[in-house]
């Protein structure tokens, strides 16, 4: 099969640091080149990738001073513009892929990674393709609409994270955007009550800026509170491991929750509200807490020893693995295919690069694949 597969620009593939959505195409892309599939790759040009890269710039825009609405655009039209070349095209992208769908024979699923609201939800009633979501929850929150390809849970690789079954320090763990929807503020109050130390890492983007400035800066005092920036892949596996708990007091209808598998696959239970996808995530009472209100949160939290962290792992190991994620996309695409009348693949060669495999998370990969599908445009 020959599959395009679309990302956004805002990080690398895979990213550095923060970037769920660019995990989950690094993680996916690898798995269906190694299964055989030819898949081309559109993203910034120092992604990493044994696919074919296509880049329209070569490194990610994020903290970068381009114009990421017309790149973005771009790498959709560099993508749509070989739409022939392909059987179906996975796009990534919200503005970009979407409204550019219909211009095209070749059918197209978009896996929506976060929430659609005011016009955001127009933009979807537009939409002409394939979509999926990413949990129940997510699916819940939108109007019904034709051509849904199912429910397909994210993924993580399991063996990277390091699991901890022994002692474990006393402070919480807070690692997410720091952001009003994410909760900093309240794990930050919790700490203040509980008078158990927390740990906040974590990326600000430019729209939570004065959010963090008000209501989270101001209670860092480095003893009790403590945030030490936003955490890298390898300061994730140092951080998680050693925690008590990962803290998740989400204020929104959290589309899936990466940081959830992360830290049960380090045996870390997860106390996290009862918003959106956490309670098909999280598991209550076995692999964390999910709860409805502060006093419960707090209750959770001096309870966290009755987690065994074998389930946690185990938890993931079981139901958010790679290879049950790729085995959900391979079936929704021949399904796409076949409802749109595209049953027969494009017998072209692959054209995929040859790159050894990234499983070494304690080191910067080189910056660019050995192939690609063509040169750097802008």
């Amino acid at each position: 099969m020959h599959i395009a597969m679309l990302s956004p620009l805002e990080m690398r593939v895979p990213p550095t640091a923060y970037g769920g959505t660019e995990l989950v195409v690094s993680l996916l892309t690898e798995e269906l080149v190694r299964r055989g599939h030819a898949v081309t790759l559109f993203a910034s040009g120092d992604s990493i990738t044994r696919a074919t890269l296509v880049p329209v710039c070569d490194r990610f825009l994020r903290g970068s001073d381009r114009n990421k609405n017309v790149l973005n655009m771009l790498n959709a039209r560099a993508c749509l513009l070989r739409a022939a070349d392909f059987d179906i095209i996975h796009n990534h992208t919200l503005l970009e892929g979407m409204s550019l769908a219909g211009f095209v024979r070749t059918p197209m699923l978009t896996t929506l990674h976060g929430a659609l609201e005011g016009d955001w939800a127009l933009m979807f009633r537009q939409y002409e393709g394939w979509y999926n979501t990413i949990s129940e929850s997510a699916k819940r929150l939108l109007a019904p609409k034709r051509n849904f390809a199912g429910v397909i849970y994210n993924s993580i690789d399991v063996d990277s994270y390091p699991f901890n079954d022994g002692p474990r320090r006393e402070h919480m763990l807070f690692l997410a955007r720091l952001s009003p929807e994410k909760g900093p503020h309240l794990a930050c109050a919790l700490a203040r009550k509980l008078g158990r130390p927390l740990i906040i890492a974590g990326n600000v983007d430019a729209i939570d800026h004065d959010y963090f400035e008000a209501q989270v800066k101001p209670q860092v005092d480095n003893r009790l509170i403590q945030y030490i920036g936003e955490a890298d892949n390898k300061a994730k596996r140092e951080l998680l491991p050693a925690a008590h708990c990962l803290v998740a007091p989400i204020t929104w209808d959290e589309p899936f929750g990466l940081f959830f598998l992360e830290a049960m696959a380090c045996g870390t239970p997860v106390v996290v509200f009862n918003r959106g996808s956490a309670p098909e995530v999280v598991k209550h009472g076995e692999t964390g807490f999910v709860v409805s209100e502060m006093a419960e949160m707090e209750k959770a939290i001096e309870n966290v020893h009755l987690i065994h962290p074998g389930l946690c792992r185990e938890h993931v190991a079981k139901n958010f693995n790679i290879s049950r994620m790729t085995d959900g996309y391979l079936g929704a695409y021949k399904r796409v295919m076949q409802l749109s009348g595209r049953e027969r693949v494009v017998s072209r060669p692959a054209r995929a690069a040859i790159q050894p495999e990234f499983r070494d998370w304690d080191k910067t990969p080189p910056g660019h694949a050995t192939g690609r599908g063509n040169e750097i445009l802008i």
